[in-house]
């Protein structure tokens, strides 16, 4: 297993990252190679600083960053020798398996369409964000490569979702549902209606319509929608947490009964707080692109670099791609035979 991470796209600095490099490497075994991606003198000295002598780092050169100021495809094309474009790169020419960054969202996504094309029968890769629920998880496709979207990129989002739910989540069955202010099948927009009725007959596991409420509460596995409505619910929820986050401890400490109390339920809250915590859920997979793409959060720090090592090690072996273009196969197989017997009989003579 090789893997190449762009450590010069986060708000942290690249130490950060290099430190969860470290730590994901005493923790993967099977991480034969590691291409660590950006400046050589500068990286060479931050892992001596950090006293990173693992024999599988390997420093590729990078001497531009892709801020997040810079407008993804421009920036791309001023900036050729940009870490996440070179980081890419690696996958494209088979030196590395998977690519890890937490830069510019915009830039990674069309980095990653570029360079290394989108699998066999996927119109557009998708961000897939597994989330937290009252007691599991779910996931949300998508979570922002894509504000513009039909119907049948919608369905190709499910059959995605479905897909990696599977395999990462163990979920047999994954119940997916579109997104939208209501249940009933007359809410939503045209959009939304033409989306569901495509999943239905799709061979997915649908449910309909899916509303806000359901997502943290158990109602369904995977939750589509567009990338620009999806990227609201993604930065709500992380806003929603942290601000919970803040009140209890704001609350807890206002006295020594109160006190006493949050010590004697310590462990639960930390148990609390690791479910509501994105860098546990390691990275969000840019899903459809011919390789793995983990896209982790500009703040990440070195706990969410080792967890999306991790993920990108599992991704790998599960052969995840296979099963995303034979499961867009088969739902685009059933999607047609249900349009065929849709479609009224041509009286016999006619052309």
């Amino acid at each position: 297993m090789r893997l190449a991470v762009d450590v010069m796209g986060g708000d942290h600095g690249p130490e950060e990252l290099l430190q969860g490099v470290k730590l994901g490497l005493a923790a993967e075994p099977s991480i034969s190679c590691l291409h660590v991606v950006g400046p050589p003198d500068e990286l060479g000295a931050l892992l001596g600083r950090i006293g990173c002598t693992d024999p599988r780092v390997r420093i590729h050169p990078a001497s531009e960053v892709l801020t997040m100021d810079d407008k993804p495809v421009q920036g791309l094309r001023r900036k050729k020798d940009s870490s996440i474009l070179r980081a890419v790169e690696l996958v494209r020419d088979g030196l590395a398996d998977a690519v890890i960054s937490s830069g510019n969202t915009g830039g990674i996504v069309a980095a990653a369409t570029i360079r290394l094309r989108t699998l066999e029968g996927i119109e557009r890769p998708t961000i897939a964000c597994i989330m937290p629920s009252k007691s599991g998880a779910w996931v949300l496709v998508d979570g922002g490569a894509n504000p513009e979207c039909t119907p049948e990129n919608l369905l190709q989002f499910g059959v995605m979702g479905s897909v990696y739910s599977r395999a990462m989540l163990g979920r047999q069955h994954p119940r997916v549902g579109v997104l939208s202010n209501g249940s009933e099948e007359s809410k939503g927009t045209d959009l939304t209606r033409a989306a569901v009725a495509l999943i239905r007959v799709s061979g997915l596991h649908a449910t309909g319509y899916c509303e806000g409420y359901d997502l943290f509460m158990d109602g369904v596995d995977v939750c589509v929608c567009d990338g620009f409505v999806g990227n609201i619910v993604l930065k709500s929820a992380e806003s929603l947490g942290k601000a919970v986050g803040a009140m209890l401890r704001e609350e807890l400490n206002a006295n020594p009964w109160r006190q006493l109390g949050a010590a004697i339920a310590r462990g639960g809250l930390r148990r609390i707080r690791s479910r509501m915590n994105p860098e546990d859920y390691g990275g969000a997979p840019l899903l459809g692109v011919c390789g793995c793409v983990l896209k982790i959060h500009g703040g990440a720090k070195r706990s969410n670099v080792r967890h999306a090592m991790g993920q990108a090690v599992r991704y790998v072996a599960a052969d995840l791609n296979r099963a995303l273009v034979d499961a867009i196969a088969s739902a685009t197989s059933a999607v047609s035979a249900a349009a065929h017997a849709a479609a009224p009989a041509q009286p016999p003579g006619s052309p």
